[in-house]
């Protein structure tokens, strides 16, 4: 039996004008926020990223892409659970069945933690580029070691710090930032993206992969442009920051997204549309670089 079939609640709700064709991309949603420490309630927003994204415009006269042609796969969301190392076991069978397909893939949050399975599920040379305020390397938080606090340490005890880049920190604690020196996880700070420097950076990274995992953490944005997160912080990055570094992946190919931390019950819209163009512009970079 397929784990989409004994896991997936089969309900998608983005919509596509062209159903009979090879989908383009394959979307699902994890409801989870078990972990969650300050605001919960970003089981939600799936579905609200799914809502904005049927509300907006996506045809990218700029890549010459019109989506409203194309077939986007929703699977809907996983099977809810609040016990985060049976939500991790879920996620990595059903990304490992999904990345053999070999489509480009969509994963909507949830928490940050979700990252730990779908991340792990690809391949090892896969590049990893994370957007986000924290660094996510505590050991525990909470007492326990499967957290949003802590999905990226596990990443990096199962499979190394070499291919992972971090980009937007400014919020996180003295443990944190023991390991990462310790490990050598490459960075872009928030300060070296507010002098512009953040485009060009990313640009040399992954001009070394053939392929790119990006995980955007809706926090790394300044709560001006996304309030609806479940842990914000002040003096971020601005939006058009944000989505001139995602441009810079035009010539990279990205296999697979998690957008994670969406808090619809904060957010006045605006964090839900942010998430949801950030689906339309990658699928349209990748579609454009078959054309």
């Amino acid at each position: 039996m397929s784990f989409l079939d004994l896991y997936m609640n089969n309900n998608p709700l983005i919509t596509a004008s062209d159903d009979d064709s090879e989908p383009v991309a394959t979307i699902f949603g994890i409801p989870f926020d078990a972990t969650h420490s300050y605001k919960p309630g970003c089981r939600f927003g799936p579905d609200a990223i799914r809502d904005s994204f049927n509300n907006i415009e996506i045809f990218h006269p700029d890549l010459g892409i019109d989506l409203e042609t194309v077939n986007i796969e929703d699977l809907g969301n996983t099977r809810h659970t609040v016990v985060a190392s049976e939500m991790i076991d879920m996620v990595k069978k059903i990304t490992g069945e999904l990345v053999s397909k070999q489509r480009q893939l969509f994963i909507l949050g949830g928490e940050h933690s979700i990252t730990y399975g779908t991340y792990t599920s690809f391949p090892k040379e896969t590049g990893y580029v994370v957007f986000d305020a924290h660094y996510d390397l505590r050991d525990e938080f909470a007492d326990i070691k499967l957290s949003h606090a802590s999905y990226l340490r596990r990443v990096v005890e199962e499979r190394g710090a070499e291919n992972i880049l971090h980009v937007g920190a400014r919020a996180f604690v003295k443990e944190e930032l023991e390991f990462l020196v310790e490990n050598k996880i490459k960075t872009i700070s928030d300060k070296q993206i507010r002098q512009g420097k953040g485009p060009e950076l990313i640009k040399d990274y992954v001009s070394t992969f053939d392929s790119v995992y990006s995980s955007f953490d809706l926090d790394v944005l300044d709560p001006a442009f996304a309030p609806g997160v479940g842990n914000p912080e002040a003096v971020g990055i601005t939006s058009r920051e944000l989505f001139d570094m995602i441009h810079t992946l035009e010539n990279t190919k990205v296999t697979g997204v998690d957008i994670v931390e969406l808090n619809p019950y904060h957010d006045n819209g605006s964090t839900a549309s942010l998430a949801a163009k950030i689906i339309s512009t990658l699928i349209a970079i990748n579609l454009s670089q078959n054309n």
